[in-house]
């Protein structure tokens, strides 16, 4: 069972000094807006880092995300983590609960994160060639294979070039 903290009560804790905010949301999504407080390290990474580190254990460690479930894994990934002796806690709700709770943040979301617009975008285009390929054209099944293959080496190399694509449009600036 993962600890959960309020909004509120975690802004209490940073203003005096008795926690870390870890913010574990994919880099693009922290620049475009993230708590004050907040330290970046990305879900994928955390394990690895966490070992790494040295955490004074009197200071507790909150893990947030949008709406709390990267966040909820990330607690899970560091009480299995030996290295870390600390009280931990995940931001109930995310950084959307922080807004609600009127509590400030660095920047302003331009809405859908740029990881999302990669899914959405695939996601549909994927579904369209599969429902095409079951019309008779099988040129739908292998653009969907294309685009499977595509998502699977951006997953393995980190570079995305429709995400490049995105992020060089108007909306996303």
């Amino acid at each position: 069972m993962t600890n959960i903290v309020l909004p509120q009560d975690a802004a209490k804790w940073l203003a005096a000094g008795d926690a870390i905010l870890i913010d574990v949301r994919e880099p693009d999504e922290f620049r475009a807006e993230h708590i004050a407080y907040a330290n970046s390290l990305p879900l994928g990474d955390l394990e690895k880092l966490m070992e790494n580190m040295s955490i004074p254990a009197t200071r507790r460690l909150i893990f947030q995300c949008l709406k709390g479930k990267r966040g909820e894994q990330a607690c899970t990934l560091v009480k299995n983590c030996d290295a870390c002796g600390n009280e931990i806690y995940n931001l109930e709700g995310g950084i959307t609960a922080w807004k609600e709770a009127g509590l400030p943040v660095v920047g302003h979301s331009s809405g859908l994160s740029i990881f999302r617009q990669v899914q959405i975008i695939v996601g549909f285009v994927v579904s369209l060639m599969i429902v095409l390929g079951f019309l008779g054209l099988t040129i739908g099944f292998i653009i969907a294979g294309i685009l499977g293959a595509a998502l699977f080496m951006a997953g393995l190399t980190g570079w995305c070039g429709l995400a490049m694509l995105l992020s060089k449009m108007p909306w996303n600036k």
